[in-house]
């Protein structure tokens, strides 16, 4: 079983970006290999409680964030430093994250077979 990495990094809002990423990484998951997903730079608001899109006419990225248990994708990571530029921390999450360092990042990503940063 290959380990892939999914590098999330665009703002939730922009555009289907998103949601094909998701359709890919679950896509992925559906066939059995280990999946694990890093939200770095504006990504990281695709976690955040308590958006309120519909403002906008938008979906609700954290409500969508919830299927990715389904398909037992639960390797999740966030860069610390990301969340600290937007003054959040892993509390205003929807999901469990697990943190990394910038400093981490690379050696991190060296654990993977395949790396797909959208």
């Amino acid at each position: 079983m290959k380990r892939y990495l999914f590098v999330l990094r665009k703002p939730a809002h922009s555009g289907a970006y998103l949601q094909e990423m998701l359709d890919i990484i679950l896509i992925t998951a559906a066939f059995d290999q280990s999946v694990s997903i890093l939200w770095l730079d504006d990504a990281v608001f695709s976690l955040k409680n308590q958006q309120q899109p519909e403002r906008l006419t938008l979906k609700d990225t954290a409500a969508v964030m919830q299927s990715l248990s389904i398909y037992d994708v639960t390797e999740l990571y966030i860069e610390t430093e990301s969340l600290q530029e937007y003054g959040l921390m892993a509390e205003d999450l929807c999901l469990p994250v697990q943190t990394l360092p910038r400093k981490a990042i690379s050696e991190f990503m060296r654990g993977f077979d395949v790396v797909f940063a959208g």
